[in-house]
């Protein structure tokens, strides 16, 4: 099985792919997460995987091959805006009060770059999460908890805010960051097996 760089540093994203036995190397992708005014928020995880991969194999040295590369990225669509991860306490508490109470959602997009086509393939996989209505206590308490660091809309779901996740609509994985059944079906379709 050849191995496969990943395009980011998210300890879940990793923990999935140690799961499915697939080889990989951590090459965070660094990008300005920009994206087109005019493109679709449905859309925008999809294209900053994209763009993830594609630095990563512009960074390679000339005449190197570049190996299989597997970018990913989530977003949260709520109310016609896209939450993204906080810069503060502050801003993390603002995103719980505006979901808790209601459904929102869950974006994975993933690309993976083909070592022996030299193409890149990628999809969206859409979910909805619902939040309990939260009293301001039990907002700082998890807040309280710092799990808010370096997540997509202030919350991981396996941690402390599956004390408030009444529901998902979808894959847990794929909220968690990188969606199994997309990784698994991309990699067969690309005649990249991990079944030995």
């Amino acid at each position: 099985m050849d191995p496969i760089i990943l395009a980011s540093s998210s300890p879940r994203r990793q923990e999935i792919l140690r799961l499915l036995n697939i080889p990989f190397a951590v090459n965070p992708a660094n990008i300005d997460e920009k994206y087109p005014e005019d493109l679709p928020l449905e859309n925008v995880a999809e294209y900053l995987a994209n763009e993830k991969v594609k630095a990563i194999i512009k960074s390679a040295p000339e005449g190197q091959t570049v190996p299989w590369v597997l970018g990913a990225d989530t977003v949260i669509v709520f109310n016609g805006k896209i939450y993204g991860k906080p810069s503060s306490r502050d801003e993390a508490a603002d995103f719980i009060r505006q979901f808790q109470g209601n459904t929102h959602r869950v974006i994975t997009g993933i690309a993976l770059y083909n070592s022996v086509d030299k193409k890149i393939v990628s999809r969206s996989s859409v979910n909805l999460v619902t939040l309990n209505k939260m009293s301001d206590r039990e907002i700082d308490w998890y807040l309280d908890s710092d799990e808010w660091h370096d997540a997509a809309g202030a919350y991981k779901i396996q941690g402390l805010a599956s004390c408030f996740i009444s529901k998902i609509e979808g894959s847990e994985s794929s909220v968690m960051g990188l969606p199994i059944f997309d990784v698994y079906d991309m990699l067969k379709s690309q005649n990249y097996s991990i079944i030995e």
